[in-house]
């Protein structure tokens, strides 16, 4: 391949893997390059200021990670969103062209198509159908969660972390040094240091 050099990709179209979707419904397809602030930016717009009721963020390769990142910031930020994952293969079609020193014969071009995973995510402020595969239920909101629990209490957000000992307090105040017996005769005594 060292002769090759990559002159274009492309990624297959494939419909939505979910049904019943709303017809206010906002794709965001999420590449390696994107931006999370640009994306969380535009996806709470729509769905804070232009009313939508359910989102899908979807992203293939190197882009998966970020993909969840942002699911993950908007469930938080907005709350109560129920959530189906569906996980699956896309595939990703490389163009390479040949490298060729000598000019006289036309451009070989090598085709690569790839099987790369892909991630889709439907996040929904109304009720999804909870009995289908991928389906995650909203996290509990302040109050009582199901199990009747303070989740104030349960939840980690807002709780203060113990800071490390400082460096004072690590060293003891005298340290007592003692001397074997067999020392002391020869004119040293037992002391403390300060």
């Amino acid at each position: 391949m060292e002769n090759f050099r990559k002159v274009r990709t492309s990624e297959e179209e494939m419909p939505l893997p979910f049904l019943d979707l709303s017809p206010d419904v906002v794709e965001m397809k999420v590449k390696e390059g994107s931006k999370i602030r640009n994306l969380m930016n535009f996806a709470m717009t729509q769905m804070e200021l232009k009313g939508s009721r359910q989102i899908i963020f979807s992203g293939c390769g190197r882009a998966i990670t970020k993909t969840i990142t942002c699911v993950e910031i908007m469930k938080r930020k907005l709350g109560g969103l129920h959530q189906v994952t569906k996980v699956r293969y896309k595939t990703v079609v490389e163009v390479w062209e040949k490298q060729d020193l000598l000019c006289d014969g036309p451009a070989q071009n090598l085709t690569v198509h790839k099987n790369v995973p892909s991630i889709c995510i439907l996040l929904s402020r109304d009720p999804l159908d909870p009995n289908q595969m991928g389906y995650q239920p909203p996290e509990p909101q302040h109050g009582l969660s199901e199990a009747g629990q303070d989740t104030a209490e349960s939840s980690t957000k807002g709780l203060k972390r113990l800071l490390p000992p400082s460096q004072e307090e690590l060293l003891p105040k005298k340290l007592q040094v003692q001397v074997p017996d067999s020392l002391r005769g020869s004119g040293t005594t037992a002391g403390q240091l300060d």
